[in-house]
């Protein structure tokens, strides 16, 4: 997984929470143009504001070792 499929992710889970970008930036106090250009895959952003982000929406950072076969969760996900 890299930087866009996050991004995408992230827009995903909050437009299906119904959260705009204005609501979510204020209140994590980051800017509407970088929580654009993560969920569109552009410029840099810090991973401790992908963590809030992330946190925000009700999700967690996963790390687990990589296997030749998709989880369940990824059949299910696609």
């Amino acid at each position: 997984m890299n930087l866009k499929d996050i991004g995408k992710q992230i827009q995903k889970y909050r437009k299906e929470q119904k959260i705009s970008q204005t609501k979510l930036c204020e209140d994590l106090n980051i800017s509407r143009a970088t929580l654009s250009s993560l969920e569109n895959g552009r410029g840099e952003i810090g991973f401790k504001k992908i963590l809030q982000i992330i946190d925000y929406l009700g999700y967690e950072f996963l790390l687990r070792e990589k296997s030749l076969f998709p989880t369940l969760e990824d059949l299910r996900d696609e």
